[in-house]
């Protein structure tokens, strides 16, 4: 499983062969999700709601690259949130 994203204690994920639609995952503390790339809606998990706005914002600054390396299975990292 890739890390794509650190930052601010919020890691981000994506698995090789996974099920559609595309979606990430994301690790904070005790908490665990998964996000719909091209929708934002969390699809599975629970996180705090400052971390899903967090990562919302982050998401929709590189939705094409998520959706790329979904697509290509190429994985890179990706920038932070600043």
């Amino acid at each position: 499983m890739p890390e794509i994203c650190r930052f601010l204690g919020i890691i981000i994920t994506m698995y090789f062969d996974e099920h559609n639609p595309p979606h990430f995952h994301i690790r904070y503390n005790e908490y665990r999700a998964s996000m719909e790339i091209k929708t934002l809606n969390v699809i599975a998990g629970q996180l705090p709601a400052r971390v899903r706005g967090l990562v919302e914002e982050w998401c929709e600054l590189h939705q094409n690259d998520l959706l790329q390396m979904w697509d290509s299975k190429e994985f890179h990292k990706i920038d932070p949130l600043v």
